[in-house]
């Protein structure tokens, strides 16, 4: 085929809509073809095409057309009036004709033609292929010739048509219809199909309401609406459809109905005599909205003052019904999609965060707004031994299921390996594997973090993830300097390890890149706007009067900062996720360490000093089973492994234990027979303790327990 500029000179062509190698068609003639053979689309239809008859060479020859017509163009150019196709015949009847079959090639089921008619008899035809054998039913061929008549009365922009009676309000019509095709065209969601036919139907006719409705289950259903209140859309949405009879009459007969005065429309439909006050309108324009044939709802356009419409006003309102309902019915089928992907999403991410002594945190994920169904970005907060925190944020690189998918592996694989109490550089090392198996195009950026109130001092790795920032109380707000590695997938461990020592309390941000970079916003510009947003607004996150006020405050401000960075993110491109943690140090006071001998008396030094300090916290109920679970912990020590010894206990909403050690050996619970006289230290360990477990460090390991602290104590 010609390109589109040899077609239309420097006219854009309109989408789905093709012209012949010969056609030189103009802005508006273009427009209009494109209204027309788009609306038949509602029909179900494969295709379509529109011919001009010429007299002179007694031939009907082709125009436009559309769909999978396009492919049979080159037999449809020229049809002389000898030949007994549908378009001639309807032309030379002068009126609606039906052959079933495939005669020229179309690949359809059958050729519907309306003739185009003028001042002197018919100007060309419109034809539209069938997608099955049957003829199309009554309401249907009555749209064809709405389309077909409004199609006629503005083939003058066609160079070489008959010219035709038109006023100059038709004319600015037919170009604000143009619009409106491209704009449906654009449209992805339902809301945004409402808002094309706002933008480009109500002002050339002079309407100031609009609603569109859709029919599920026998009732209607309002999708948007532009010029009602809340209060009045409350009374219509969800109305049985036999409880309003106007919807009853054009549902049952996918046919317009206009009523042109709050009179008429009390005398047409006694049982909604409220309804024109209410509404405060008074000219109403009903339109099916037809989509494979079936009406799927209704478009109502109405004038606050009465009025009449014209044959070609009701022409063209209802071509522009058929364009609504099959831009809509697209649209829905997106919403489904759309919605059952972001369920599956947000059924990956942690439903609430948990509030820990050392941290509270809220967060925030937002899709890609436009034309991407679910990402893979993910956070997390995860509770680890003595009061420690992990932070983790990530980002799987694409968009769509298989994205999600990876994501919540990850996801999983993270809490599983978090469990373990490895560092972060050995988590994403092992990420990284996991990474690398699931697909060889797979690639994921992360960052983990591992926060300690009582050293303050935060450990992570990064993935190819931009760093956190940290926010002081004083308002301060830094982002460390700290290099990333390549992204899980295409990195080569080991990773990196980096240290920050955090103030008594902070707030830690992390963040996707969605968030801070865009196609016009780079990097270290959405940084350094996110840093001037912390800066102005992060202080009442440090003000707070409780735990509950906390979230509140971390909420909203997880909420200011999306604002700020995302003001439009239902245009954005890609998915953004935000962690916002408050962290706090632990008080040295809750907090107690010694050093014991690596001899057999460190079990005895070891339940003198929990007693005294268990006595110092008001802690006495737990003081004797803390001193068994200290002195088991030290005999092991003593016996399977090696020194130095250290004993430290930690109170918060648990009393912790801990037992340190220079071994890496790992302890494991035996099945000791009823003869054996030692191997159930750890059985009475694990039967005694809320929780227990081993993690590792550089000098050996730790054995910890947990227990739970009365509420009265507490």
């Amino acid at each position: 085929m010609a390109s589109t500029a040899a077609r239309a000179g420097s006219h854009p062509q309109p989408p789905g809509l093709s012209f012949p190698a010969a056609s030189h068609t103009t802005r508006h003639g273009a427009e209009t073809l494109a209204i027309a053979l788009r609306a038949t689309e509602c029909l179900d239809a494969r295709g379509a095409f529109l011919h001009r008859w010429d007299p002179a060479a007694r031939r009907l020859r082709l125009l436009a057309s559309s769909g999978s017509a396009t492919e049979s163009a080159e037999a449809w150019t020229e049809l002389s009036d000898g030949l007994d196709v549908a378009p001639v015949r309807a032309l030379r009847r002068g009126h609606y004709t039906w052959v079933a079959g495939d005669s020229l090639g179309t690949g359809g089921g059958g050729v519907a033609a309306v003739p185009l008619l003028g001042a002197e008899g018919p100007i060309g035809v419109l034809s539209v292929i069938t997608a099955g054998p049957g003829e199309p039913e009554e309401a249907q061929r009555s749209f064809l010739r709405s389309v077909a008549g409004w199609a006629a009365a503005r083939l003058d922009d066609v160079p070489g048509a008959p010219p035709g009676r038109r006023s100059a309000a038709g004319s600015e019509r037919t170009v604000q219809m143009g619009k409106l095709t491209s704009a449906l065209a654009e449209a992805v969601t339902s809301r945004e199909v409402v808002q094309a036919v706002a933008a480009h139907v109500m002002p050339p006719f002079g309407a100031d309401g609009l609603i569109v409705w859709v029919f599920e289950s026998g009732r209607q259903h309002v999708v948007d609406s532009a010029g009602y209140t809340k209060e009045f859309l409350t009374r219509l949405d969800g109305l049985a459809v036999t409880d309003y009879p106007v919807a009853a009459d054009v549902f049952g007969t996918c046919t317009p109905r206009f009523i042109e005065s709050a009179a008429e429309y009390r005398r047409r439909y006694p049982a909604l005599k409220p309804i024109p006050a209410a509404s405060q309108k008074n000219a109403w324009a009903f339109l099916p909205m037809i989509a494979s044939g079936k009406a799927i709802g209704m478009c109502l356009v109405s004038f606050a003052r009465q009025r009449s419409f014209s044959d070609e006003e009701r022409t063209l309102l209802t071509a522009l019904s058929g364009l609504v309902g099959q831009s809509l019915a697209r649209a829905r089928l997106y919403d489904v999609e759309h919605a059952q992907a972001q369920d599956l999403q947000r059924g990956l991410l942690p439903r609430t965060l948990p509030r820990l002594p050392a941290a509270c945190a809220a967060a925030r994920y937002l899709p890609a707004g436009r034309g991407q169904q679910v990402g893979g970005d993910w956070y997390d907060v995860l509770p680890l031994s003595a009061d420690r925190v992990a932070l983790v944020i990530g980002d799987v690189m694409g968009h769509g299921t298989p994205e999600a998918a990876t994501m919540g592996q990850l996801r999983t694989a993270v809490r599983t390996l978090a469990d373990l109490d490895i560092p972060p550089a050995e988590l994403l090392s092992r990420l990284n594997d996991l990474v690398r198996e699931l697909s060889e195009d797979s690639y994921a950026t992360c960052l983990y973090a591992v926060f300690d109130p009582i050293t303050r001092v935060c450990t992570l790795s990064l993935a190819g993830h931009p760093p956190p920032v940290v926010v002081h109380p004083d308002g301060t707000v830094h982002k460390p300097d700290l290099a990333a590695d390549p992204p899980l997938g295409a990195a080569e461990p080991p990773f990196e390890t980096h240290q920050i020592v955090l103030p008594e309390e902070s707030l830690l941000v992390l963040y996707t890149d969605g968030l801070v970079e865009s196609a016009t916003r780079f990097l270290d510009q959405g940084l350094a706007r996110l840093r001037q947003v912390l800066a102005q607004h992060a202080e009442s996150a440090f003000t707070s009067c409780d735990e509950d006020d906390d979230v509140r405050r971390l909420d909203d401000l997880c909420e200011t900062v999306i604002s700020a960075l995302l003001p439009d993110h239902d245009r954005t491109n890609d998915d953004a996720a935000l962690l916002i943690a408050r962290v706090r140090a632990i008080s040295p006071g809750d907090v107690a360490s010694w050093l014991l001998p690596d001899n057999p008396r460190a079990a005895k030094q070891a339940r003198e000093h929990v007693h005294a300090q268990l006595a110092a916290w008001d802690l006495d109920e737990l003081a004797v089973t803390t001193e068994l679970l200290a002195s088991e912990l030290v005999g092991n020590v003593i016996r399977h492994a090696k020194g130095p010894i250290r004993l430290r206990l930690l109170r918060s909403r648990s009393l912790t234990c801990e037992v340190y050690d220079g071994s890496l050996s790992t302890p494991r619970i035996r099945h000791a027979a009823h003869t054996d006289e030692g191997g159930r230290g750890l059985q009475l360990v694990a039967a005694l303790s809320k929780r227990w477990g081993t993690r590792y460090h550089h000098e050996g390991k730790c054995i910890w327990t947990e227990q739970d602290i009365p509420h009265h104590a507490a």
